[in-house]
């Protein structure tokens, strides 16, 4: 089996007959089954992705392939895929089959990817362990006693353990790039709009974003080139014009802006030191540091939490058991139907996001709690276009602390969600936000740093990965 340390040189290998694509493929299927105890996925394409590698190898050889010819995907059982089953992990929809393909997958597929497989994940992304899965839990390839994070758990160790060349996650309030910080992979959350959601199951219609995982930046820069773009069958995509990242990765010497609110209480002292060796060494190396203060940030979980459980009781009142998915064998009346096709299907975390959005979102306290909360969002957004107007970028940690253990924090849900503390900030402001491997603590478990710009300044996230990435 030929090592390659990206797509580019992949591509290169068969090109040159040096690697075989479908050689490839098994060598990935068989490290897929060795490694089934991480349970990353819940369904495996063995026969469908064979027959795309000989297809796409003649296309290779016949100079007519696409940009990411060769490449092996993974894709979070939350996006559909026509004639795959999508279960969002949930036994809601455990024998759903999809009807159509978003469009996030079917451009990789148009550009002759080959899509190995769906993850595991949190039911309906919700959670950030991927403890919450009808599948079970996903183990942490470092270190097996350990969450991978979440949501997009499933997809991170994936790719964290070699089964794949790349990943497709969700992120909603840092499901890709906290896991990415417990796996030791970089993890991308693009601007809000840059990546169609048409085909993503809805969690919180205003927040969830598509992006992807990868061991290297330039296989990230090339996937979101290619996922990126307007799209007619999602009016919330935007029509900015798409640039080839892969092509514009050599860094610029940034302003790089550090929030004082992101390094104080909570912050583990391993985590926190190996920030601030980061932070030398771009001083080091000519990055202009700037302190810079984003005031309200400590509103940020509370916002998030009160807006995303009211956007989750509405997109979740489709699930009915009257059109799809779980149905309550046995019911009095139509309204017993709903509750009890909810109560076999749902998990406990699922259940508990619909009340208390249902709740915020009930007369006496709409006013009080989810219109109060908008008003913040505002505020929180208002705060990253001021620190912009100063700086490049905004480097902060990703998680508090590095991957804790399986079942850690499932009993207490207030802990479990501070694990979103340094993230949910990017998803209500609508930024992008980038989650680089920087080290390991004295447990050998992965440091993340995360890196945020403005709005469709992905670019910019890139070349200062890049930067790290070869220094």
């Amino acid at each position: 089996m030929l090592t390659y340390s990206n797509h580019q040189e992949k591509l290169l290998k068969l090109t040159n007959k040096e690697l075989s694509l479908v050689d490839n493929v098994n060598h990935f299927l068989q490290k897929i089954e060795k490694n089934k105890n991480l349970n990353a996925f819940n369904f495996v394409f063995e026969k469908d992705a064979i027959n795309d590698a000989k297809k796409i190898e003649s296309k290779i050889y016949s100079g007519k392939a696409g940009r990411l010819a060769g490449m092996i995907i993974a894709v979070k059982d939350l996006l559909s895929i026509a004639d795959k089953p999508t279960t969002c992990s949930s036994n809601y929809l455990k024998y759903f089959t999809s009807v159509y393909t978003a469009t996030a997958v079917q451009k990789l597929i148009d550009e002759d990817a080959i899509i190995i497989g769906k993850t595991n994940c949190d039911e309906f992304a919700m959670g950030s362990s991927n403890e919450n899965s009808a599948f079970g839990a996903v183990l942490n390839p470092i270190d097996n006693s350990r969450v991978t994070g979440g949501s997009s758990g499933g997809s991170a160790a994936a790719v964290a353990a070699g089964l794949c060349d790349v990943s497709l996650g969700t992120d909603t309030g840092g499901s890709i790039r906290q896991p990415a910080a417990f796996c030791g992979i970089y993890g991308l959350k693009p601007t809000y709009g840059r990546i169609s959601r048409y085909g993503l199951t809805a969690f919180a219609s205003s927040f969830d974003t598509v992006g992807a995982f990868s061991n290297n930046v330039y296989d990230l820069a090339s996937v979101l080139s290619v996922m990126s773009g307007k799209d007619e069958k999602d009016s919330t995509s935007s029509s900015n014009p798409v640039i080839e990242y892969a092509k514009v990765l050599e860094s610029n010497k940034f302003k790089v802006g550090i929030p004082k609110e992101y390094f104080g209480e909570g912050l583990s002292s391993e985590v926190g030191n190996a920030l601030e060796n980061l932070i030398s060494k771009l001083r080091e190396h000519e990055f202009e540091i700037i302190d810079i203060s984003l005031p309200n940030s400590e509103f940020t979980i509370a916002t998030y939490y009160i807006l995303t459980t009211a956007e989750a009781s509405s997109n979740l009142a489709r699930y009915d058991g009257a059109r799809y998915g779980q149905r309550a064998k046995e019911s009095s009346s139509l309204i017993n139907m709903y509750k009890n096709s909810r109560a076999e299907g749902f998990g406990s975390e699922v259940k508990r996001r619909i009340m208390l959005g249902t709740y915020v979102l009930s007369h006496g306290y709409y006013d009080a709690y989810y219109l109060k909360a908008q008003k913040v969002r505002r505020l929180i957004k208002k705060d990253f276009d001021d620190a912009f107007s100063k700086v490049d970028i905004i480097l902060t940690p990703t998680t508090p602390t590095t991957a804790f253990k399986l079942g850690e924090k499932s009993a207490d849900p207030l802990e479990m969600y501070l694990s979103d503390i340094f993230t949910t900030s990017a998803n209500l402001a609508g930024i992008p936000g980038l989650n680089i491997p920087i080290g390991k603590d004295s447990n050998g478990l992965p440091i993340g740093a995360q890196f945020m710009s403005d709005q469709f300044d992905e670019q910019k996230l890139f070349q200062a990965a890049r930067f790290i990435e070869e220094n």
